[in-house]
């Protein structure tokens, strides 16, 4: 139990953004999916890689994170145009 008062308020921030990062994360796992069901759909890869970016300016994910995360759905899509 927090003694203090700005412990009190501690325990409810890291409530507050604990809430925030694990809709973010699933929102992102969500959008992956997609991505790597249909690569071709140019809309939803620019939404993803949106949502990865707005991730990492909010603190949620690493920058090295997202930008891995980006360069296999780039990698990806690449590939798909090469067999098709």
């Amino acid at each position: 139990m927090p003694q203090h008062k700005s412990a009190e308020k501690r325990v409810t921030t890291n409530m507050r953004d604990q809430k925030r990062n694990t809709t973010v994360k699933s929102e992102l796992k969500t959008h992956l999916k997609k991505v790597y069901q249909t690569p071709e759909d140019k809309e939803l890869i620019r939404a993803t890689v949106s949502k990865l970016d707005r991730a990492v300016r909010k603190g949620v994910i690493a920058k090295a994170v997202a930008n891995r995360r980006k360069s296999r759905i780039a990698k990806m899509v690449n590939r798909t145009k090469k067999v098709s």
